[in-house]
């Protein structure tokens, strides 16, 4: 039975002004890239000032190392309506995923059917895959995706809300068709876990892959495999490490041991600094009702595409019962726009020839203000910078 239900309101759920207020940095700055980094917390900086205090109390603590990494993976656990033994610890979602590849008898079922709108990383462990038969085939569509299955496809990759445009994908729709083919789902939630409710079992999915450095506002270092039946892959990983191992303090160097949990695919030491955070974030986020934090993010993001849209500005955003926590405009120079908005204490996110600006719970109508306010007067000393402004 879960601990929790995602999306329930928590007894303690806070407001978005009590949660701002986690937030100092954020009376002088609009943080408008938490699709690329969370803003920092005061939670963040104790949970950084615990660390030190615990290594010059104890001087290797390595026990209270192990607690955080173990209150990490269990409150990840909760937030996607997951167990503990379901979930594994890594560095970031590039080593998940690979982790999942690599346990996968290509031989058998060669396919791979894939997006592009892949974050590039997935994409790129996709591709590797070739060299041991793996058949990679992108898409442009959840439709064309769904097309693009048969009896030969192990495994289908699938944003649960894609990186550039912010769009949700059917995702349950996709698992339900490839689970009737005998194939596999694994999804990317990176750009959903903290901003709207994630529950594995809703999704139907087999794996799915997050970190922690964005919404669920930690550092990077840290990222979470969920795995539905860890003890029914092709094969054990290749990857791996101590920490991988069904007693990781046995010190058995000759032994080469897997638990019948999602553990089996961690590798060695995790990164310590981004496990006391993420553990920090996910504190934060477990007092949050997701409900309201996706309708306070949909209603920044929509105020921000009209006004946006009002002054010219060409938006790109997903419709608002498909779209995620971000919005992004067209640029000719979307890092030379991003540096100005930053001298004017705007945080946004240069993504190829978009700026993405992204919303959280910690966000409110001042943010959206003061980036319109300062992306005209960036279009006013550089008019020539806009791309295909919208007739006015």
């Amino acid at each position: 039975m879960r601990a929790s239900l995602v999306g329930t309101r928590p007894a303690s759920a806070v407001d978005a002004a009590a949660f701002r207020a986690r937030f100092p940095a954020l009376a002088q700055t609009a943080h408008l890239a938490s699709c690329s980094l969370g803003a920092r917390s005061v939670d963040l900086d104790a949970a950084m000032e615990a660390m030190l205090a615990d290594m010059a109390s104890e001087g290797a603590p390595w026990g209270r190392f192990e607690d955080q990494v173990t209150e990490a993976r269990g409150r990840f656990a909760s937030l996607i309506g997951a167990r503990p033994q379901q979930v594994a610890v890594v560095p970031n979602a590039s080593v998940g995923a690979y982790q999942i590849a690599s346990t996968i008898d290509w031989s058998r079922r060669p396919r791979l059917v894939t997006s592009r709108v892949e974050f590039p990383s997935l994409g790129h462990v996709w591709l590797a895959q070739q060299h041991n038969g793996a058949d990679i085939t992108f898409t442009a569509s959840p439709d064309e995706q769904a097309q693009h299955l048969d009896e030969r496809t192990a495994l289908v990759s699938v944003p649960l809300v894609d990186y550039r445009d912010a769009r949700r994908w059917p995702v349950r729709h996709i698992a339900d068709r490839a689970h009737a083919l005998g194939a596999r789902v694994i999804v990317d939630a990176y750009q959903a876990v903290g901003v709207q409710p994630v529950d594995v079992t809703e999704l139907g999915c087999d794996f799915l892959v997050a970190g922690s450095m964005k919404y669920l506002l930690g550092l990077p270092g840290v990222a979470f495999l969920y795995v539905k039946s860890p003890e029914l892959v092709d094969r054990t990983p290749v990857l791996t490490g101590w920490f991988g191992r069904v007693n990781p303090f046995s010190f058995t160097p000759d032994q080469l041991d897997f638990p019948p949990e999602a553990r089996k695919f961690e590798t060695g030491t995790p990164a310590v600094p981004a496990c006391y955070a993420a553990a920090a974030g996910l504190r934060l986020i477990s007092s949050l009702d997701l409900v309201n934090v996706r309708d306070h993010v949909l209603g920044l993001s929509m105020l921000a595409t009209d006004q946006l849209t009002a002054a010219g500005e060409r938006v790109q955003a997903a419709p608002p019962g498909q779209r995620g926590a971000h919005i992004a405009i067209k640029d000719r120079d979307p890092v030379r726009l991003a540096a100005f908005l930053a001298r004017r204490r705007v945080i946004a996110s240069p993504r190829g020839d978009l700026l993405r600006l992204s919303f959280h719970f910690y966000n409110d109508t001042a943010d959206v203000e003061a980036a319109c306010a300062a992306i005209a007067a960036y279009r006013a000393q550089r008019p020539e910078s806009n791309i295909h402004p919208t007739p006015r």
